[in-house]
């Protein structure tokens, strides 16, 4: 090696043997993946789908007039899981339809209940009492069922069989006659 070469390294500053990020880096990156994490769950919790069929969830609702609904209670019953809501134009549409079903099949093995989704109490009964719903119904009180039943709006309908599995959803205002026919084929098969 030459004197000159020798000369000019001893001459030049010392490389930094320091490596890694700055505080400011490291603050930087952690919030980067924190809003990763955040929207990577928000994703996850959108590409679920709703239940259309297997195991109904289970809920317990407390009805606008006190009582408690359990929906494991109503094991060997086809049950109907109407959401709703006061300010839904649509649900206007079907809530006679809806009463008129609970009429016809609640002496045959048939639960109807209707539970509110982001509605005010006030609300609520004015529209339970406006269209003479008789069959139970409550408010999703932090949205807890509707969260596990994963509902897109309102209204939506789930009809759920004598073993407690979904067997048909509707993302839609009831139409008249198309839960007879569906219900008509449990009680049949239930036979």
């Amino acid at each position: 090696m030459s004197q000159d070469l020798v000369a000019q390294d001893l001459l030049e500053e010392p490389r930094s043997t320091q490596s890694g990020f700055s505080p400011g880096s490291v603050l930087l990156i952690g919030a980067l993946v924190v809003i990763v994490l955040i929207i990577g769950i928000a994703l996850a919790r959108q590409l679920q789908t709703q239940p259309e069929t297997g195991p109904a969830p289970e809920f317990t609702l407390t009805t606008f007039n006190g009582e408690i609904f359990r929906f494991g209670a109503q094991r060997g019953k086809v049950v109907v899981v109407n959401f709703w809501a006061s300010w839904c134009v649509p649900c206007r549409d079907e809530a006679p339809i809806l009463q008129s079903m609970w009429e016809r099949y609640r002496d045959r093995g048939v639960v109807l209940v209707g539970i509110a989704y982001a509605d005010t109490e006030s609300n609520s009964l004015a529209f339970i009492d406006e269209f003479g719903i008789t069959y139970p119904n409550g408010p999703d009180v932090g949205t807890r069922i509707s969260e596990d039943y994963r509902i897109t709006g309102v209204p939506e309908t789930f009809v759920i069989d004598q073993a407690g599995n979904i067997v048909d959803l509707i993302i839609a205002p009831v139409q008249e006659g198309q839960l007879d026919a569906i219900i008509d084929d449990l009680l049949v098969t239930e036979r």
